[in-house]
């Protein structure tokens, strides 16, 4: 059984990776433990409701690559650890029969070379699979300049695999991580892509990669605009079919001078995960979105800067008004547009209908017209100023039972 002091180091360095989220696998149970049906990833919820949880572990923090960026970079002096497939299999085991886990999150540093490391990471799942009979949710990160065929072996055991880009371009890459490239992520995710392609034409038995491919980059620790990362994430859902594109805001956890002293913060990385989701539920382009040198307004969502950019579209009757209009309209989300459309089918919608179905009407009446009416602010100053003052009281901090008098005070004085 692997000791806890290996354990805590292990764990400890897999936290900086943020690509969780619910699976979308279809890996059911074959006889053994566990189920990765509708599953997901460290505390994160499903689409029926459920929340769920994985052991998010590293196979070694014994990194050979020096990325300034990294915790777990060559040449830091920080404690080392390095855990074998078994005491990995021993452990999910464990942590399953106990109820802690539903599923297994495992990356690693590349140690000793990219085809030692995924071979033990390859070694690792399989054995879970076929001796240890789990068949609960996996998602492996995959290693750049390993061999591709290592791969595609353990994309036939897992349900997801990732490959991080890291940085935004390759001119980054260069400066802060000179011992990747661009070709070493886009090449392994475009050949699993592919595979998986012929795999669902040919109607192969078995699984491979049920639940798709991810990817993760970085944002802050290099100088690329929000404009740039758009642009780069929309390529990679169109040319890689990746199910999502994990951000995760720069934080100075080493010391360089190549690199900011201070992090990005969470409001960025937050607007990035508000563009990217209008890139891949409601029609939007990255260029409509953010020009190449533009970083995304903080004082409001991306969808309310677009909309306040065409004025000339606005308002607009949402008794008449095609699906692709209403999805762009600021309040009215996804759900609610189809709503809409339904609905106005028996009947003309009014502001009250739209209430009870959700719609965000403190948003959305500058935008739109009911039957011909108008309830928003006509002049765009003043609606900037409202848009912005919702979106302050929705942070606001909610004071618990346990909040310090001195939160508290700050609170209602208005100095946090």
């Amino acid at each position: 059984m692997i000791s806890e002091e290996k354990l805590k180091i292990l764990t400890e360095g897999a936290k900086y990776d943020v690509s969780c989220s619910s699976s979308g696998s279809k890996r059911k149970n074959g006889g053994g433990m566990g189920n990765g049906y509708a599953a997901g990833c460290c505390h994160s919820f499903t689409p029926d409701g459920r929340c769920v949880s994985l052991l998010k572990i590293l196979m070694s923090n014994d990194c050979i690559f020096r990325c300034k960026y990294c915790v777990n970079r060559a040449g830091e002096d920080i404690p080392r650890a390095t855990a074998t497939p078994d005491e990995i299999c021993e452990l999910v085991m464990d942590f399953y029969k106990r109820n802690y886990i539903e599923g297994l999150f495992l990356s690693s540093a590349v140690f000793k070379t990219p085809d030692h490391t995924m071979e033990q990471l390859l070694l690792t799942v399989k054995k879970l699979r076929t001796e240890y009979g789990f068949y609960g949710y996996i998602h492996l990160k995959g290693i750049p300049y390993a061999d591709g065929a290592l791969a595609h072996e353990a994309a036939k055991y897992v349900d997801r695999m990732s490959y991080n880009i890291e940085l935004p371009s390759e001119r980054s890459l260069k400066l802060l991580a000179p011992q990747k490239s661009k070709e070493s992520v886009l090449v392994p995710m475009k050949k699993l892509t592919y595979e998986t392609q012929v795999f669902k034409e040919e109607k192969r038995k078995g699984h491979f990669l049920p639940a798709g491919q991810t990817t993760q980059m970085i944002v802050g620790a290099s100088y690329e605009s929000d404009g740039q990362i758009l642009k780069l994430s929309q390529s990679l859902y169109r040319a890689a079919g990746l199910k999502r594109v994990y951000y995760s805001s720069y934080l100075p956890v080493v010391h360089d001078a190549l690199l900011p002293e201070k992090a990005a913060g969470a409001l960025r990385e937050h607007r990035l995960y508000q563009a990217d989701w209008l890139l891949r539920f409601y029609g939007f382009t990255a260029d409509e979105i953010a020009d190449d040198n533009e970083n995304l307004p903080v004082e409001y969502d991306p969808k309310c800067a677009w909309a306040l950019k065409h004025p000339e579209i606005f308002p607009v009757e949402v008794n008449r008004a095609p699906l692709e209009l209403l999805l762009r309209v600021p309040g009215i989300g996804a759900k609610s547009a189809y709503k809409i459309t339904s609905a106005r089918r028996y009947s003309s919608l009014s502001f009250e209908d739209l209430a009870k179905m959700r719609v965000v009407l403190k948003r959305a009446k500058h935008f739109i017209t009911c039957k011909g009416k108008f309830y928003g602010e006509q002049k765009q100053e003043q609606v900037k100023l409202l848009l912005a003052g919702a979106e302050a009281r929705e942070h606001a901090e909610q004071l618990s039972l346990f909040s310090s008098p001195e939160t508290a005070l700050s609170v209602l004085t208005g100095e946090l």
